[in-house]
C-alpha cells in the first residue's frame, strides 16, 4: 500500500499554540475552503500530540451517532463509551483529541459542544466551511457555542510549496539576500524564479502539490486542479 504523503504546514503550530493555551476550554474551528487539507492536518495532529483520536465525519456518519449528538448528552459516559464501541478506539481523559469533521453538514453537533467542552475530558477541533455552517446554522436555529478557538486555512504558500518538494535552504537565501540588500546575481535569480514558476503552474491546492511531489508531471497536476474545479462548481450548484 503507497504511504499517505502529509504535507507541513505552518498552520501545525498555531494549532498546538491552541492546545497548549486554550484546550480544553475552547474547540478549535478549522475553517477554510474544501480541499485545502483540513481534514489531514487535523488527523496529523492528533496521531502526533495525542495518545488517541477519532474523527466523526458527518458525511459518513451513521444515524447512531448522530443521535448521539442530539439525545446522548445527559449521560456522557453512555456518550463516550457508544463512540469508542462505534470507531473501535479507545479514548484516554485529557490524552484524546476528537474531530468533528465536514460539521457544517450536521449543525446539532455543534451545539452539542457546549455541554462537552463543560465535561472537560477531551479536546475537539471542528472543521468545515464557515459559511455552510452559519446558514445551516440560522435554519436549524441551533445555539452557537462562544467558546470556539478559531484559524483559517489557506492553500499551501510558496515555502510550503518549497518544504514539500524538500527545499529548505531557497526561502533561507532569499531572506538573507532580502535583509541584507544583495543581489541574487543572474544564475541564482533564474533558478529561484525556476522554482517560483513551478509553484504558479502547480498552485497551492494539497492535491496538486502532491500529484506534482509524486509524477513532477505537469498533465497529472491538471488532472488534479480540474478534480478540484468540479467539486467547486457541484458545490456552487
Amino acid at each position: 500500500m503507497e504511504e499517505k504523503i502529509i504535507l507541513k504546514r505552518k498552520i501545525y503550530d498555531k494549532l498546538l499554540e491552541w492546545k497548549e493555551k486554550y484546550a480544553p476550554d475552547y474547540v478549535l474551528f478549522l475553517k477554510g475552503a474544501r480541499r485545502v487539507g483540513k481534514t489531514t492536518i487535523a488527523e496529523d495532529f492528533g496521531k502526533k500530540e495525542y495518545k488517541s483520536f477519532i474523527t466523526v465525519n458527518f458525511q459518513r456518519a451513521n444515524d447512531t451517532i448522530k443521535d448521539l449528538f442530539v439525545n446522548g448528552l445527559m449521560d456522557l459516559d453512555y456518550f463516550f463509551n457508544v463512540l469508542q464501541m462505534q470507531y473501535k478506539k479507545t479514548l484516554y481523559p485529557r490524552e484524546s483529541l476528537i474531530i468533528l469533521d465536514e460539521i457544517q453538514l450536521f449543525p446539532k453537533a455543534r451545539q452539542a459542544l457546549k455541554t462537552l467542552l463543560e465535561d472537560k475530558r477531551f479536546d475537539y477541533i471542528e472543521t468545515g466551511s464557515l459559511a455552510g455552517i452559519t446558514k445551516k446554522s440560522k435554519k436549524t436555529e441551533i445555539l452557537i457555542p462562544s467558546e470556539e478557538y478559531s484559524l483559517e486555512m489557506f492553500p499551501l504558500d510558496f515555502e510550503e510549496f518549497l518544504w514539500a518538494n524538500d527545499d529548505t535552504f531557497t526561502m533561507s537565501i532569499i531572506k538573507d539576500h532580502y535583509q541584507n540588500l544583495k543581489p541574487f546575481g543572474p544564475k541564482l535569480n533564474k533558478e529561484i524564479l525556476r522554482r517560483f514558476r513551478e509553484y504558479m503552474c502547480v498552485g497551492g491546492m494539497p492535491q496538486s502539490v502532491i500529484a506534482f511531489v509524486k509524477t513532477k508531471n505537469y498533465e497529472m497536476v491538471d488532472f488534479a486542479k480540474k478534480e478540484i474545479l468540479a467539486l467547486y462548481r457541484n458545490d456552487i450548484k
